[in-house]
């Protein structure tokens, strides 16, 4: 058993049954909240229930003990409050990871994010600096009906000075979170409800690609799928489904909407000169809106088709199961649309 394995069985921090090599989302960022708070005294978690709760998704779990109230702080349910709190603590040298329990409470935090984190560096001609993190989950889960289930993303990717990651892995998610608290402006980690307890490959000691590089999730010639936080599944299964046709898709996880990373985006069009993007947003005004505008601008020659996209429905999410799963994009529909411009 490796020395970090060992380490983190006796902290409680991650349950002993767990192999070093494979962990779910939330043991892989709870192994990153550990990292950072061990290395930094200025790093602090606040939010609501992380301490003696552990976190709605156990993501601090076991922290609290290990580091005690003032390193791991409960908040009363006031969005807007702690994360002014937070702004004002990293003005003055603390390293802060705010935890919202949910995506859909960020609205009442908005003035704290947008006003205060986002703009402070700008207006102070760069005097001033907003170590910030803001970990949030979000996104359709399972009949949380439409004040729940929401996908805020595109609200903050049209911020200046605020930038926004979407870790889909657990290797991702433990990267961005330590990369996040070293930065010295503040990051959004949009994290997703469902992929919590999804399981895949992790390595503590692997080295870590630039925090907004995208990634080649599957190579492939004939189309580019272009996803982000849980839809990064879905264009994967599309693509598997697709492949069984003779259609070898591509497919690149984002990893970040704020900045894009539209070298790669651009490699991959070079490539296979057609591309859909697939997000659980809705399509008006989301981020498949900017990566397809972005796109025709910068390779339009090489494009044989406009980009595509598929996306959720505009409509608020319902809390009917069939029509919630309807909703949002599914493998099925993904692969159809690339039949559909494969054809065009």
């Amino acid at each position: 058993m490796s020395q970090w394995k060992k380490g983190n069985d006796q902290a409680g921090l991650l349950a002993p049954a767990r192999p070093a090599e494979r962990l779910q989302v939330w043991e892989a960022l709870n192994i990153a909240h550990d990292r950072v708070l061990a290395e930094d005294d200025a790093v602090f978690v606040m939010g609501e229930d992380v301490g003696l709760f552990g976190g709605s998704y156990r993501v601090t779990q076991g922290l609290y003990a290990k580091y005690g109230a003032w390193r791991v702080r409960d908040t009363p349910i006031s969005e807007n409050s702690f994360t002014g709190l937070g702004v004002g603590a990293a003005l003055v040298g603390g390293r802060p990871v705010i935890e919202l329990m949910t995506v859909n409470f960020a609205l009442l935090a908005m003035d704290a994010i947008i006003n205060m984190a986002a703009k402070m560096r700008y207006m102070s001609g760069g005097a001033l600096r907003v170590p910030l993190v803001v970990r949030t989950p979000g996104g359709v889960a399972r009949q949380l009906a439409a004040q729940h289930s929401q996908r805020l993303e595109h609200l903050f990717m049209n911020v200046p000075g605020l930038r926004v990651a979407t870790p889909a892995t657990p290797q991702d998610a433990y990267w961005q979170l330590r990369q996040a608290v070293r930065d010295d402006d503040p990051i959004l980690l949009l994290e997703h409800e469902l992929l919590y307890f999804r399981e895949g490959a992790f390595d503590p000691e692997a080295e870590a690609p630039p925090m907004h590089a995208a990634r080649v999730r599957r190579e492939g010639g004939h189309f580019t799928l272009i996803a982000y936080s849980r839809m990064v599944e879905v264009a994967l299964e599309a693509a598997e489904e697709l492949a069984a046709e003779g259609i070898e898709a591509e497919v690149i996880d984002l990893r970040s909407l704020r900045p894009i990373d539209l070298v790669t985006l651009q490699d991959s069009v070079t490539k296979t000169h057609r591309a859909l993007v697939v997000e659980e947003d809705c399509r008006f005004g989301g981020a498949g809106a900017e990566i397809a505008a972005a796109l025709n601008e910068r390779s339009f020659f090489e494009l044989e088709a406009p980009v595509a996209r598929v996306a959720g429905a505009d409509v608020p999410t319902p809390y009917n199961g069939a029509l919630e799963a309807a909703s949002i994009p599914r493998p099925g529909d993904v692969a159809e649309a690339v039949r559909e411009w494969m054809v065009g």
